[in-house]
This record gives C-alpha cells, sequence and structure tokens, in this order.
C-alpha cells in the first residue's frame, strides 16, 4: 500500500510540472519518501497513505518529530547531492487508496 501511495504522490507531482529526482531515498538517518523540484524550488515530501479513515488522515500522523527527521534528511540529501536551491519546501502527500477505492491525493504544501 506504500508504494502505490508512493507512485500516487510522485505523479501528482509530476502532473504539477515538477521533476521527480528520486523517491525513497535512504541514508543512516533514514528515509525520505519522494524529492521533488521545479527551480528555483526543492520539495522534500513526506507520503501517508491510507486505505481507510479510521486511524485519520494520513497527514495527522506526521509529527513533529517527523517533521525534525525530514528536515535533517534535507539537509544531508542536499549536501550529499551538492544542492543549494534558492527556495525549499517540506510537503506531506496524504493518499487515500485501497480496493475499489479511486486513488486521491492530497498536497499539504508547505506543511511545516
Amino acid at each position: 500500500m506504500g508504494r502505490a501511495g508512493e507512485d500516487a504522490a510522485a505523479s501528482e507531482y509530476l502532473r504539477r510540472g515538477f521533476t521527480v529526482l528520486t523517491r525513497n531515498w535512504r541514508c543512516r538517518t533514514g528515509e525520505i519518501d519522494v524529492v521533488a523540484a521545479r527551480p528555483p524550488l526543492l520539495v522534500f515530501c513526506e507520503v501517508k497513505t491510507r486505505s481507510g479513515s479510521a486511524l485519520g488522515g494520513g497527514y495527522e500522523a506526521v509529527t513533529v518529530r517527523k517533521q525534525r527527521k525530514l528536515r535533517q534528511l534535507a539537509e544531508v540529501f542536499m549536501a550529499a547531492n551538492g544542492l543549494s536551491p534558492e527556495a525549499i519546501r517540506f510537503d506531506v502527500a496524504s493518499v487515500h487508496t485501497g480496493p475499489g477505492v479511486r486513488t486521491s491525493v492530497e498536497l499539504f504544501e508547505d506543511a511545516f
């Protein structure tokens, strides 16, 4: 299910004119789900996928701790790739999917 959510989020960025630089980028600190760019902007996106509403919206699962970690990961990613963009943004993609359900993506731009 997580893979389907990341596919949907990446497709949404492409639809909006971004280039998806990488998905599931990993280092010792953790993982970034999606990194997308539309110069001069670089976006780091945390994807949360749900098949129902019992656990709330996916965006609700991005805690302050996860936000802090994503910021650290973004710094490592930029250093590792020699990037110094004019602007960066942290998004959350809340994806709803499942059997017999049309997948929907709600992007929370500049979520934190």
